[in-house]
């Protein structure tokens, strides 16, 4: 290898050396005469406007002196021996020479090199002239300052002002006011996303008053029905879900949180700046709020991969790719939802439209280089929450403290003290805790501990037996400890059946039943049986049943060391004998279904002994601490006992799936273990983790030049103060993208289409807004007047008579002129979203459950459990009265969508959603007439009108009343009745809601 790299330094230097040219004939180097054609002639078909190998670029001076993927500077003025570029080009690394030998383009030769190689060491003078000219990717619409225009000069809303002046352009005019009754509608499902009562409609087409319409919109506004629908937009762009993703997509019993928290925010109408804050860095920003913990579910909201995080080391590539594929995922949630920009697109290299640097891209990494997804305490209560909060800090404070002065008391004690601690834990070589590397039997991870598993042993023939001892695990990772993994609930059973389908006789069975209670305090005593010598107990197989899992960290295992089986002569007839187990994690020599049988398990010291081993491990610490050190460590020993006796004393917390440091569990470490320092981020050369680059520090995007690119923090900053810079950046007010992009997807909702068609992206590929002016003045407006206020803007835009227009085309010239409406001459006919359709048909049948917030209905039936979960939507039963909730309240799986929902284009949340799909198909209408929840709940609406007259005709009224709030026509009254006659009332009330006018607000 050296002679090598001695030849390569001597080819190095020989081509240099015949690279220089006499001094006679030295003269000042000229770009556009000397190199640039040397540019042009060797290198620009693989590094110019067309094709940028490396993501290295020769004709635009900028990317020529960065240096492409590797992110080290090609080009260094004032050092031409020293820049990379020179030697590219002289082939000190074979392996790097340009042009490559493969290529048909000819080698630079010794002239040529001394050129570039002078021209470098001049200065590399490059003059603005010279090369591409390139497009200022900043000079963008959506990355200029946000000024409030003025308004057109019209009265009323401003908002009609602009479109009018619009139109008028163009030489057309607004559509007339929609009828009462289409407005009602139109609101409520809106506002709502429900249908108005009969009786509601009735009340607002019969009040003439003047404000009779700003009444309604303040009622509606004011409804708890109100942060329910909207809730469901944002969850849908934010692509929150309730389970995993990926292989496994297993369930998130605790991420409803979230939802919970939109809705409630909604409601309470909370400024728009603090619910983005919230989001990203509530926890820091608002220390000790409900909300602010909540709120970080929406950095966790879409799909992780649990095998790629949970079952493989994160030093390993696989365990990289998972890690940078999630936080991939959280930056691009992040920007997406509140900038509209596809940021994720420099991951690879710089953005081929937007000015969104690989740099930039990989800063917003560094935002989020501590956070996993995991479950994360709380108490609902802000005052408990906060003395909660503030008894963890106040724990890792004292801990901290504690471990400065015992670690150079342990240091001076040396071995003794790990001696002492080892037989402590149950650890040293004399019989205590594991004497031998073949730990036990371990189950495959269970996200949950109510999933079932078994291991079992087969004894050779049919035996009689007297009793069954089950010994716990000792762990020594992470100082786990003793009774890990031996299960909560449990029984204990024999067959002669190796399936335990027939002739099970059960040996033992209990409930909460556990030998880990805490891990603090180990105990390694074995189970056993009660004897069963006279209870004629027998068989071939004995089987061991965890029914409850025994908790890890975030997740459920079960794990035994050893399983005896004594017949009724006090033999161990289990012992060596084959084992069989349900799942099980084979990591030999430690994990394996034939340790369970091999005669080894860790033998625990007597409370006796422990307690004289604890007493002469202080004496020794003790020993080697002066006055002062044991007068501190004994404040602080007290101040620990305190802090955990206050914790111990606390209710149960709650749980939310969150964006949190993982404390670290088996393969998934986490950064909890180093106290939540995140981890290095690197520039990875075009996306791959095997090839990185500098270390970037956290930041944002350099393209928005009224904000900082780069966060000015310490390198010690804690993690959180990195988000909470991210917050802040999002929110500033100078901000151009985070305003624009909100109104423009509260519009979209209102109208069926943004000012921006293309609401998740303001960049260079996405559509030029339709009302320039209009979308600033609603940005300024909604930031500097409303204060973010939801509600103001949503007043703002149903009062205008944009909004209230006619759907119906009135002018077949304007309509010719204009077929997309993008100039908003009438409003846009718009399809109820598959969850306004589900909840009107609940309430139409009078079974709609408004019971607001709490853990998800589960609209389905999960089988497999344990691996990889089916989620079977045809076993639920409709008639359930627990599934009659409002779809907001749905579970959300990933990999199994609703076939009936998905139909009528639900939104998929794997994907980030800005705007549903709105088709109509045959799978559509034969989903509406065959769901077993429509047919069931057909049946229902039809014993509702059951009661509203004695008569076929009356009954048929009232149904139409319920559904479309409004009567019949006498031929839709003569129609309908003749076709309930023929095939029953039910069957006519499903017709009524497979109507066209039933799914459309117009």
């Amino acid at each position: 290898m050296m002679q090598r790299g001695v030849i390569l330094l001597l080819a190095f230097a020989g081509a240099l050396k015949a690279a220089e040219v006499p001094p006679a004939a030295l003269k000042a180097t000229d770009f556009a005469h000397d190199i640039e054609p040397i540019f042009r002639e060797h290198c620009l078909d693989c590094h110019g406007p067309k094709k940028q190998k490396s993501d290295y670029r020769l004709d635009v001076r900028e990317a020529a002196m960065r240096g492409g993927e590797s992110g080290e500077a090609a080009i260094v003025a004032g050092q031409g021996a020293e820049s990379r570029l020179v030697q590219f080009v002289t082939g000190l690394d074979a392996d790097l020479l340009m042009p490559p030998r493969k290529s048909d383009k000819a080698r630079l030769t010794p002239a040529q090199i001394g050129l570039l190689r002078r021209w470098i060491d001049d200065g590399a003078v490059w003059p603005e002239a010279a090369g591409a000219n390139v497009v200022n990717k900043k000079d963008w619409w959506s990355l200029k300052p946000v000024v409030k225009p003025a308004v057109p000069a019209a009265a009323g809303n401003p908002i009609d002002a602009f479109i009018t002046a619009k139109l008028t352009d163009k030489g057309l005019a607004m559509s007339p006011e929609a009828d009462a009754h289409t407005l009602c509608r139109r609101l409520y499902f809106d506002l709502t996303g429900l249908p108005p009562t009969p009786e509601e409609m009735d009340t607002f087409v019969a009040d003439q008053s003047p404000d009779a319409y700003e009444r309604l919109v303040d009622a509606l506004l004011g409804s708890p029905r109100y942060g329910e629908r909207w809730a469901r937009h944002w969850l849908d762009v934010v692509h929150f879900g309730e389970t995993h993703g990926y292989d496994k997509d297993q369930p998130r019993p605790n991420a409803w949180p979230y939802r919970d928290y939109v809705i409630r925010a909604l409601n309470e109408d909370k400024p728009y700046a603090r619910f983005v804050q919230e989001q990203v860095a509530g926890d820091v920003l608002f220390p000790g709020t409900r909300d602010g913990l909540e709120a970080l579910g929406f950095i966790a909201a879409g799909p992780w991969d649990l095998i790629g995080h949970a079952e493989v080391a994160e030093e390993k590539t696989d365990g990289k790719i998972a890690r940078h594929l999630d936080r991939d995922d959280m930056v691009a949630n992040t920007i997406n939802t509140f900038c509209s920009l596809t940021v994720h697109c420099a991951q690879c290299h710089d953005h081929k439209f937007d000015p969104i640097s690989a740099e930039d891209y990989y800063s917003l990494q560094s935002v989020f280089a501590a956070l996993d997804r995991a479950e994360r305490k709380y108490y609902r209560d802000d005052a408990l929450n906060g003395r909660f909060q503030t008894l963890q800090r106040e724990q890792r404070t004292t801990d901290a403290a504690l471990a400065v002065i015992e670690g150079p008391l342990r240091q001076r004690a040396g071995e003794a003290f790990i001696a002492l601690t080892r037989r402590i834990e149950g650890a040293s070589a004399a019989k205590q805790g594991n004497a031998s590397p073949d730990f036990g039997y371990h189950s495959a991870i269970s996200p949950t501990a109510d999933a079932t598993k078994w291991v079992q042993v087969d004894l050779g023939q049919r035996m009689n037996l007297e009793r069954v001892t089950l010994r716990p695990c000792y762990d020594d990772f992470n100082a786990i400890g003793a009774g890990f993994g031996f299960p909560v609930r449990f029984k204990v059973e024999a067959s002669d059946d190796p399936e335990f389908k027939t002739g099970v006789t059960l040996f033992w069975q209990k409930h909460d039943q556990t030998f880990m209670a805490d891990f603090a305090n180990p105990a390694l005593a074995s189970f056993t049986t009660n004897g069963a010598k006279d209870d004629g107990i027998a068989g071939r197989y004995v089987r061991v049943t965890a029914t409850k899992l025994a908790p890890r960290k975030d997740d459920f295992i079960f794990a035994l060391a050893e399983m005896q089986v004594f017949d009724t002569a006090g033999t161990n007839v289990a012992q060596g004998r084959p084992v069989t187990a349900f799942d099980s994690i084979e990591a030999p020599p430690r994990w394996r279904k034939t340790n369970l049988t091999d005669g080894v398990a860790p033998v625990a010291p007597s409370v006796d002994e422990k307690d004289k081993l604890l007493k002469e491990r202080e004496a020794l610490l003790i020993s080697f601490a002066n006055e002062a050190a044991k007068t501190q460590r004994a404040a602080l020993l007290s101040e620990q006992m305190r802090v955990a006796a206050e914790l111990k004393a606390l209710p149960t917390p709650s749980a939310v799936y969150a964006g949190t440091v993982h404390s670290g569990s088996g393969t998934f470490i986490g950064t909890g273990a180093k106290g939540g320092k995140p981890r290095a981020i690197f520039l990875l050369a075009r996306g791959d983790v095997k090839r990185p680059g500098r270390e970037m520090s956290p930041g944002a995007i350099s393209g928005i030049e009224a904000l900082p690119a780069r966060f000015d923090l310490p390198p010690d900053a804690p993690e959180g103060e990195r988000r909470a810079a991210l917050a802040r950046w999002l929110t500033d007010a100078k901000h151009p993208l985070t305003w624009r992009s909100i109104v423009n997807r509260v519009w979209q909702y209102h109208f069926g289409r943004g000012l921006v068609e293309t609401p998740n992206d303001f960049g260079h590929m996405g559509a030029l807004p339709s009302h320039p002016e209009l979308l600033d003045w609603l940005a300024v407006t909604f930031r500097d007047e409303m204060n973010g206020s939801f509600k103001q803007l949503h007043r703002r835009i149903v009062t205008s008579a944009a909004y209230r227009q006619s759907s119906a085309t009135i002018n077949e010239k304007t309509a010719q002129f204009d077929s997309g409406n993008t100039l908003l001459w009438r409003q846009n006919r718009r399809k109820l979203e598959a969850e306004a359709v589900r909840d009107s048909v609940l309430a139409v049948a009078g079974k709609l459950d408004l019971t607001m917030g709490g853990p998800s209905f589960q609209d389905f039936v999960i089988t497999h459990p344990e691996h990889s979960p089916h989620y079977e939507y045809q076993l639920a039963d409709p008639e359930n009265p627990a599934i009659h909730r409002r779809s907001i309240y749905r579970f959300l799986a990933r990999s199994q969508q609703q076939p009936w929902m998905a139909a009528l284009d639900c939104a998929d949340p794997s994907m980030l959603v800005d705007k549903r799909n709105q088709t109509i198909t045959p799978l559509q209408a034969l989903a509406q007439l065959n769901n077993q929840l429509m047919v069931v709940m057909a049946k229902h609406f039809a014993a509702r009108v059951e009661k509203a007259g004695a008569d076929l005709p009356a009954k048929i009224s009232a149904a139409f009343r319920l559904a479309l709030q409004r009567p019949p026509t006498a031929d839709e009254l003569t129609t309908v009745t003749a076709y309930a006659t023929q095939h029953g009332l039910a069957n006519a009330c499903r017709l009524i809601v497979n109507l066209n006018e039933f799914a459309f607000a117009d």
